[in-house]
Formats: C-alpha cells, sequence, structure tokens
C-alpha cells in the first residue's frame, strides 16, 4: 500500500509468516511414503479439505481483479464468481466420489489402467508445465502485493514470498498445506468480516449505496462481459473444477465417497456467501471514492482508507494467503505428478517408501524454482498489465485437451485410447495455432472463440479417433471393470494401523499464536484508541485458536 505501514501491521505479517513455516516443520518428521506426503493417508476430515480447496481456487487476484470489475460494473463481479457455484456443484455431484476411488497419490495414476502410458506422460508433460507457468504468475502478483506493502524491491519480495510457500509445504507435505490453509482462510475470513461493516458505515448506509452508484449497477452482464464470455468462462470452470490436479487431490485425501461430495459442496456454498463479502467493499468505493484511474488497486486503497492499525497487516496477510493456499497446493500436487507419474513408472519403479519421499521433496522444490524463475522473468519483462487475460487465455488453450479425456475416462466406456490421444493431440494443436494466429487476428484470441475452438477440437479428435479405432473385446471387459469399481456400492477406506492425526491441537495453537502476536504487537506500539478493532479481533482469534486447541480433551 502506498503508505508505510505501522510496527504493528509488520509484526503481525511477520507473525504469519513464522506460523506458516511452523506448521511444515510439526509435519516436517510425520510423513512416512508417499499417501502421508500426497494425500495425508486418505484420513483428512472433509472439511478441512473443503476449507483447503476453496482457499486453493483463488489467489490474490480475486482480491485485485474482481475488486476492479466491482468498482467498474458492480453485480457483474458477483455473475462472474457465482459461475464457479454450478461447475463445482457439477464436480462433487459427478465426479468427487469417483475421484476419490480412482486416484490415491497422484490425478494421473488412472489414466494408464483405462487409456495407456503414452496418454499418462502426455497429460503429465502438458499439465505440469501449465501449473507451473500459471503459479509463476500468481507469485508475480503476491511479489508485487509484498513489495507495495512492505516497501522491498520486487525481485526480492517475489523470492520471499515463494520461499516460504516452498518451504512449509516441502516440510510437511499435504498435511502442512491443509492446515496452513484452514489457519490461511481463518485469517482472511477475520479480514474480511472487519471491512465490511467499517464499508458500510463508510458509504452512509444502503440508502446512500443505492442512491450514489450509477445506472446499470446491478446488471448481471456488462460491456465485453455478455452471455457469450459467461457461458466460454463457465465452460472454462466446469472443466477447472472436475479436473484441475489440486482440486482432485482434496477429493482423494478424505476417507469415504459421502466425504468427497461433502468438500465439494462446501466449496459451491463458501463461494456463493463469500463473493458479496469479499466485493461489496469495491462495489461500494464507487460511491464515497469516485474517480480511480488504476482499478486494480481499489482494494489495496479501501483498505488504507479504512481499516484502523493491526487490521491493515491482517488484511495483507489474508491476500498473502490466497495466493499461498494455490501456490502451496499447486507445489504438492506437481510434485506428486513428477514423483508417481513420471520418476517412479519410468526411472525407479522398485523405489521404497522412504526414496520415494524424498523424491517427492525434492520434485516440491524442483517445482517452486521453475515457477520463482517464471514470476521473477514475469517481473523482468513488467507483464503485470496483461496478467490476467495471459490466464485466461492459458487455460483456453491447454485446459480443454487435458480436462476433457480426463473427464470422459471416468464417466465412458466408449471412449479409446486412440480417441483420447487424438483429442488431446488435436485440441493443443488448434489451440496453439489459435493462440499464435491472434497475432495476426485478435479475435481468435478472444476468451470464447480460443475456448470454443479448442474445446471442439478436443471433442472432434475424441470422437474421430474413437469411431476409427474402437476399444477391442478385451479391452472393452476391463474398462468396464474399470468403471465399475467407480460406481459400486460405497467402501470406505480403511485407515492404516496408526494413530491417526489430530490437526484440532494444531490448528488451535496457530490460530491463537497469530491472535497474540495481533494483541501483543498492538498493545505495545499502537495507542488504544486507535488499535481497539484490532485488539478485539486478535482476542477473538486468541480464545477460538485456545478453544480449538482444547476441543479433543473437552470431549474426551
Amino acid at each position: 500500500m502506498a503508505q508505510p505501514l505501522a510496527l504493528a501491521d509488520h509484526a503481525i505479517i511477520v507473525g504469519f509468516f513464522v506460523v506458516m513455516l511452523a506448521i511444515g516443520f510439526y509435519f516436517s518428521s510425520r510423513m512416512k511414503d508417499l499417501k502421508d506426503y500426497f494425500s495425508g493417508g486418505r484420513e483428512v476430515p472433509w472439511w478441512l479439505s473443503g476449507a483447503s480447496l476453496y482457499m486453493s481456487s483463488f489467489s490474490a487476484f480475486a482480491f485485485v481483479s474482481y475488486s476492479a470489475l466491482a468498482y467498474r460494473y458492480g453485480f457483474v463481479s458477483l455473475t462472474l464468481w457465482w459461475v464457479t457455484v454450478p461447475a463445482m456443484i457439477l464436480s462433487a455431484t459427478v465426479f468427487a466420489a469417483r475421484w476419490r476411488r480412482a486416484a490415491s497419490t497422484s490425478p494421473l495414476e488412472y489414466i494408464e489402467e483405462r487409456y495407456g502410458p503414452a496418454l499418462r506422460q502426455g497429460l503429465a508433460w502438458l499439465g505440469v508445465p501449465m501449473t507451473l507457468l500459471d503459479d509463476g504468475l500468481k507469485l508475480f502478483a503476491i511479489g508485487a502485493l509484498v513489495a507495495a506493502a512492505l516497501g522491498t524491491e520486487l525481485n526480492t519480495a517475489i523470492l520471499i514470498s515463494g520461499g516460504l510457500v516452498l518451504a512449509y509445504t516441502f516440510m510437511g507435505g499435504l498435511w502442512a498445506v491443509l492446515v496452513t490453509d484452514f489457519v490461511q482462510f481463518v485469517v482472511m475470513v477475520a479480514a474480511v468480516l472487519v471491512l465490511v461493516p467499517l464499508t458500510f458505515s463508510r458509504v452512509g448506509g444502503w440508502g446512500n449505496f443505492m442512491d450514489g452508484i450509477p445506472d446499470g449497477f446491478f446488471a448481471a452482464t456488462a460491456d465485453k462481459y455478455g452471455p457469450l464470455y459467461l457461458l466460454a468462462f463457465l465452460a472454462i470452470m466446469a472443466l477447472g473444477y472436475c479436473t484441475r490436479w489440486s482440486f482432485v487431490q482434496r477429493y482423494y485425501a478424505v476417507p469415504t465417497d459421502g466425504d468427497a461430495r461433502k468438500v465439494g459442496y462446501m466449496v459451491a456454498a463458501l463461494n456463493l456467501v463469500s463473493a458479496p463479502l469479499m466485493f461489496f467493499p469495491a462495489m461500494a468505493a464507487r460511491v464515497y471514492m469516485p474517480g480511480i484511474e488504476d482499478t486494480n488497486q481499489v482494494y489495496a486503497l479501501v483498505c488504507k482508507e479504512l481499516l484502523p492499525v493491526g487490521m491493515v497487516g491482517m488484511m495483507i496477510a489474508a491476500m498473502f494467503s490466497a495466493t499461498m493456499s494455490m501456490l502451496s497446493g499447486d507445489y504438492n500436487v506437481v510434485a506428486s505428478v513428477l514423483t508417481n507419474d513420471v520418476y517412479k513408472r519410468l526411472v525407479a519403479p522398485m523405489a521404497s517408501d522412504q526414496h520415494l519421499v524424498r523424491a517427492g521433496r525434492a520434485a516440491t522444490i524442483l517445482a517452486g524454482l521453475i515457477s520463482l524463475g517464471v514470476g521473477l522473468l514475469v517481473a523482468g519483462a513488467q507483464g503485470e498489465d496483461d496478467l490476467f487475460q495471459l490466464m485466461v487465455r492459458l487455460f483456453g488453450v491447454f485446459l480443454p485437451p487435458i480436462a476433457i479425456p480426463m473427464m470422459l475416462g471416468l464417466l465412458s466406456r466408449r471412449v479409446s485410447y486412440p480417441g483420447a490421444m487424438s483429442g488431446f493431440l488435436f485440441g493443443i494443436a488448434v489451440g496453439l495455432a489459435a493462440y499464435f494466429l491472434g497475432g495476426f487476428h485478435p479475435n481468435l484470441r478472444w476468451e470464447p472463440v480460443i475456448t470454443t475452438l479448442t474445446v471442439s477440437a478436443t471433442l472432434v479428435g475424441v470422437i474421430g479417433g474413437t469411431w476409427a479405432t474402437p476399444n477391442s473385446p478385451q479391452r472393452s471387459e476391463r474398462i468396464d471393470q474399470f468403471l465399475a469399481g467407480l460406481s459400486a456400492h460405497e467402501i470406505r477406506h480403511s485407515p492404516r494401523e496408526r494413530k491417526q492425526v489430530n490437526v484440532f491441537p494444531v490448528i488451535g495453537v496457530s490460530v491463537a499464536a497469530l491472535g497474540g502476536v495481533t494483541v501483543a504487537a498492538l498493545l505495545l506500539t499502537a495507542p488504544l484508541s486507535q488499535s481497539f478493532m484490532g485488539i478485539t479481533v486478535g482476542g477473538a482469534m486468541l480464545l477460538v485458536g485456545l478453544a480449538c486447541g482444547l476441543w479433543p480433551r473437552m470431549r474426551g
């Protein structure tokens, strides 16, 4: 933010970073095999996996780009965000249980059984760079936020942010990712819930807000965000929510099919409820802060205008949280693909559990370093202006050829291996051709056009390849057996013979520590008149954390 932060805000941000690292260290000695490191031993409570999936589904762009849309167009920002609700319901209803049965340590391990080894490797070698490129762009965004907030140089901020996420993901695997996500969820909720009533008071109540907004501010569509754009965006969101690796990982980490569906429904409900809370401050700013030229700064300006000392640091930590959750989840799941689908499959098929955990940690480091490199390259190219469009186009080109064969492999017995491979290759070829030809014909890069082209090309390839080379009777029988295992009556995963992880004390201590740091920093550095709200919020976090930590003993 433009003005220097108070000492208390710096202390809260540093305390937040320290707690994240401590969580990773706590789980570092508890990772015994690949299922521990990449799927939490399949013993993760559904509410923890759901909160993690929610936090992993967006980044600081939710606060930056969607708030910019809310300031310019109003309700359109909610329309776009709420597109994720039907996408998530589809994912939970149709795919959640299938994913829990099909995968255990990697979202691609079933591909070889359903189709064949070549497609498994193709999806891995395309999906890994696509994910890491997207992570590098988001790392640039969070680095820019850190640099603006703390007054550091941009490259230094990127290295600090990426290094922190990489450190706790490397140490603690999926359990560290899940618990840090939940703690970050608590921080974000606290910060957002404080900002909403302050915004309501600043704008002068609902009546003043309605009187001050321009005509059409509550229209569901506007400008280029019309029905065609919404349909294309819905297609991208549906493909992503049904097949994105880090989302799939949250489904197969829980013990039962019912738990997997609960994860998806929880995220759909949170997406429905959270959008007005997150974007109303930017919508209201149109009334009392008119004429902002760089609308990407709206959320930062609102926080600077309204939040008292201490709460600014917590809001910055909340925006850190959104991106850090997505990055940590992606680092872990990309490492699972590199370890399970590439290294174990091609290099060391007989490796021990301990060896594979070491390989998983090495893959995590590799994933983190590559995304760090991308973030630094974007910073050097000063690509901030086109960042959002670049991400949307990236998914428009590469997501359909990856997602459609994965989805059809879980649903249809007819799709053959040649059909899936044809769809994969033809979709990529058409998407890349459209993107490069878009340099001469810009309409080809328009999101609805490029998404329609890649989806259509992938489906044509799948249908044509399957028609030309259908499954043999023997292959059809094996596919029937595979699909029967996905739709049979639910069988609960049997926990291994060891004590299950109790996350309540870890979450409780972490939340209490953040609350204690907030209270102590404010009492020591700021007048009570300026810090009362921050002390109240920090005190509430301290009490809630203590109660959460003591809950297992109270139940006993």
